[in-house]
């Protein structure tokens, strides 16, 4: 059966070409972007489409927007943040493999710490919820739970900047879940793997806790970067 064809805006069309320019150094930090008029003559769109998408790149601080002056390129690996990876619907390469490693170390030093630092009912939660990804029936109820099971194992860490990222974290993750649904899609045989970190954590064993947590986030990132 063939898939519905994306429809995609002018201004987000102007957008994601200019976002790829930025990321890419077809712009280098600093460097003058062409002006709103040249842009629009040269992807031959109208001005209200150029200035809505420069709005986007500079709310990702990819761009700097001075009035009565040019629009220049950021340094976006010192100004931007993990929403200026993911566009649409996908995760692009080549930050993918960052994004999972990053993913994957964050969450092991948050199952360690969980597991010294949890609540009675921190310790409850994660196991209610890895008892819920056992019964969850499709791939978007797993990838819900998923996300609440790894949320809370970072506030049980207790450490407010882990919770930060994870903030951030979410406005990639539930917003564009269809792009993540590979993380869950061999749900069944990551079911353990959930009831492990949960009764690692319960039961105060830092190290088994992450152990069982590196094995599910490395098993992940896998099926998400085939």
């Amino acid at each position: 059966m063939a898939s519905p064809v994306p429809r995609v805006s002018v201004p987000d069309h102007v957008f994601a070409q200019l976002r790829e320019a930025i990321l890419l150094g077809r712009y280098r930090p600093g460097e003058r972007l062409p002006p709103q008029r040249a842009l629009a003559a040269e992807l031959e769109v109208n001005m209200a489409s150029v200035r809505e998408a420069l709005k986007r790149l500079e709310q990702l601080r990819l761009v700097e927007v001075r009035h009565g002056d040019a629009t220049r390129a950021l340094d976006w690996r010192r100004s931007g943040g993990l929403e200026a990876l993911v566009l649409g619907g996908g995760v692009d390469e080549p930050f993918a493999r960052d994004l999972f490693e990053a993913r994957r170390l964050l969450l092991v030093e948050a199952a360690r710490l969980a597991a010294v630092r949890r609540s009675d009912e921190q310790a409850r939660s994660l196991r209610e919820l890895a008892s819920a990804f056992a019964a969850a029936g499709d791939d978007s109820a797993r990838l819900r739970v998923d996300w609440a099971f790894m949320a809370g194992l970072v506030e049980a860490a207790g450490n407010l900047v882990f919770q930060l990222i994870m903030n951030s974290v979410r406005e990639l993750y539930l917003k564009r879940a269809e792009a993540f649904t590979a993380l869950v899609a061999h749900g069944g045989s990551h079911v353990g793997l959930y009831a492990r970190a949960a009764a690692a954590v319960a039961a105060e064993d830092a190290q088994a806790a992450a152990d069982a947590i590196d094995a599910l986030a490395t098993a992940q990132a896998g099926a998400m970067l085939r």
